[in-house]
């Protein structure tokens, strides 16, 4: 049984959403603040985290961050549960480190959706287990990736995203494309969604001289590619 945890402090929203989760058959940890959240995550490993934006003692988006820089959590996907619906706050949540974005009101059904959609994409796939790009190593197993075997610190959309790019290369996709290779069909997420995560991929790349390989060809969309810049 999947595990989630999730991190709200309304008592009424938490009611309703452990409800639900456990009756889409999910195994559900709750905590009402980010303290709690890690005495819950140095007990167990969650397979996804609800992650509420306004909370007491650290906002989610700080949270997040914190998460993202844990080796325990780094690759645990995270969903952010937040009333506010401007598109700054949306990007802003996802530069966090957050893997969606559901706005409050929701409905359970949409969450489990978004859910369901998210785990699918952190699960790993039946195929080769490395893949590998003029010093760049992408290893599908463990989720890690090496620039001339250093460690190259990747955020869990930052590793699908170069995935697809990898086995992908020399081909320009748009960016409604790459919403639905990389989040995948049927997930609403504004197109400029993706750019921040290219930002993010090209900063992280960027100390190893790598940064080129992530190509913007304006008018259509991005390519990764070992030939040159665009």
């Amino acid at each position: 049984m999947q595990r989630i945890l999730l991190v709200e402090d309304d008592d009424a929203i938490r009611r309703m959403v452990v409800f639900n989760l456990e009756r889409a058959g999910y195994q559900t940890l709750e905590a009402g603040n980010c303290q709690e959240a890690r005495v819950a995550l140095a007990d167990h490993r969650p397979d996804l985290i609800l992650l509420d934006w306004m909370l007491p003692d650290q906002s989610g988006p700080e949270f997040a961050r914190a998460l993202r820089r844990d080796e325990a959590t780094r690759e645990v996907p995270i969903i952010m549960l937040t009333a506010r619906s401007m598109e700054d706050d949306k990007v802003r949540g996802f530069d966090s480190g957050a893997d969606d974005y559901v706005t409050k009101p929701f409905s359970a059904r949409e969450l489990v959706a978004r859910i369901q959609a998210v785990l699918r994409r952190s699960s790993p796939a039946d195929e080769d287990n490395e893949v590998a790009a003029n010093g760049l190593v992408l290893n599908i197993a463990s989720h890690r990736v090496f620039a001339d075997d250093v460690p190259v610190d990747l955020g869990p959309t930052e590793f699908r995203m170069l995935k697809f790019f990898m086995t992908h290369q020399d081909r320009v996709y748009s960016r409604a494309q790459l919403l639905d290779q990389v989040w995948g069909g049927g997930v609403y997420v504004e197109e400029r969604t993706v750019d921040v995560h290219i930002l993010r991929l090209r900063k992280a790349l960027k100390p190893y001289g790598l940064q080129r390989f992530i190509q913007t060809v304006r008018g259509a969309g991005y390519r990764f590619s070992v030939k040159g810049k665009s």
